[in-house]
């Protein structure tokens, strides 16, 4: 906790970590930004790095001071991109760093759906899930889980499937791994009396499956869904 590292009171700490989630949110999408207009890196895997991205933000939970109301700012860069994206998505230009960076196609329109669930789905689990197995697991899966899987699916997948949308074996199996693994560590740095190999692996797995039958964008929500809901069964 910052507020014990620096010897301040848990609200100086609190704020000192929220502002440190601003600067790492709005640098990656200034990174991805500069990489898609003056590196010619394409719109769909930057989209999917902001992706992985923004979901690894739960890496700052450690640094909040449970003990104080103001753990719950760690939502607020969410809130703030919450009403940015419904901003954007509606106004914004096709050189907007959002729309450059966010969206597969550069209509701006796509803000209101993948991106949008995302930040919806991150507010919740950082307040009604706050460091809890189900929250950690819901956002890794998300984050890592469906941000690697089409990035390893569309380019090296070669055994296709479609059940509500294009899918390929090597991209599901992405999924399962880098939710696994990925489950396994921030589980591990956020809460490590809370890691069991186990109940995480059923999660992984059946995440997977949901991944497979999701159609595009909806698997933001259907995904942390399926984790949060198996969590409480496993």
């Amino acid at each position: 906790m910052l507020s014990i590292i620096l010897g301040v009171s848990p609200l100086v700490g609190n704020l000192l970590a929220t502002v440190l989630t601003f600067i790492y949110v709005f640098g990656l999408v200034a990174l991805m930004n500069l990489c898609v207009t003056r590196f010619g890196l394409p719109q769909d895997l930057s989209r999917k790095i902001t992706h992985i991205g923004a979901g690894s933000i739960i890496v700052f939970l450690p640094l909040y001071n449970d003990l104080h109301w103001s753990k719950y700012l760690n939502i607020l860069i969410m809130v703030v991109w919450l009403i940015l994206l419904i901003q954007k998505g509606f106004f914004a230009n096709s050189d907007d760093e959002a729309v450059q960076t966010m969206t597969r196609t550069g209509d701006r329109r796509e803000l209101l759906k993948g991106p949008l669930y995302f930040v919806i789905v991150a507010i919740i689990c950082g307040t009604l899930f706050y460091k809890t197995f189900p929250g950690i697991v819901a956002m890794t899966c998300l984050a890592w889980g469906d941000g690697f899987a089409p990035i390893i699916g569309s380019r090296f997948g070669k055994w296709k499937y479609k059940i509500l949308s294009d899918k390929s074996i090597e991209g599901s199996l992405t999924m399962f791994i880098f939710a696994f693994v990925a489950s396994i560590f921030f589980v591990w740095l956020i809460i490590p009396s809370a890691l069991n190999i186990n109940r995480i692996l059923i999660i992984a797995l059946v995440t997977m499956v949901v991944e497979g039958f999701s159609p595009k964008e909806i698997d933001n929500i259907l995904i942390p869904i399926t984790a949060i809901a198996i969590s409480s069964f496993v």
